[in-house]
């Protein structure tokens, strides 16, 4: 039994994070470019498969000029690794609509396993007739194991960027239509 298809719906969804800046606060930023494919089917929760692909360089933090250094080569050097992936490896079933996703992570060009804790909304039908389902999901990493290092030692003591970043996903899909042959 194949799992159902499902299309990201970007214009309702949304890949964030938010990391420790100067130890006082939160920096927010999302990544606007993305896409992947998706096999969900709530019968058979545990047999989804999901695999995204990011653009690193469409990273976002309302800061042209930050943004220009997390593309550098301090940070995700986008030139030389222009994709962040994300590949699932199991779906776990943990309470009624919540899930840990396993996965694989890579970022520079160095992979780690990663845990998501994620939420299945459910589904409803759209205006055009179409189904729509929606999950959210959440993970932290620690932001040297993805040899992401730069940082400043501030003169009161700590880092101007905390090592541990906070990711966040919130996805609307669309059921694929599957064609049928005449």
């Amino acid at each position: 039994m194949s799992q159902i298809q499902w299309q990201f719906d970007p214009s309702h969804s949304s890949i964030g994070f938010s990391v420790r800046h100067m130890m006082v606060s939160k920096v927010r930023g999302e990544f606007t470019k993305w896409n992947g494919t998706f096999a969900f089917d709530d019968a058979r929760p545990e047999a989804a498969a999901v695999n995204i692909t990011i653009d690193a360089a469409s990273i976002d933090t309302r800061e042209a000029q930050r943004d220009g250094h997390l593309r550098s080569p301090d940070f995700f050097d986008a030139a030389t690794y222009p994709h962040l992936t994300f590949a699932s490896t199991k779906v776990e079933k943990v309470g009624a609509g919540d899930f840990k996703v396993y996965g694989d992570l890579t970022i520079r060009g160095v992979t780690r396993p990663v845990v998501l804790d994620a939420e299945y909304s459910g589904q409803v039908k759209d205006m055009q007739g179409g189904t729509r389902a929606g999950f959210s999901a959440k993970t932290s990493i620690e932001r040297k194991d993805f040899g992401l290092v730069w940082n400043v030692v501030l003169e009161a003591g700590g880092f101007a960027v905390a090592d541990k970043v906070d990711i966040h996903l919130d996805i609307e899909a669309v059921q694929a239509v599957v064609a049928v042959a005449a």
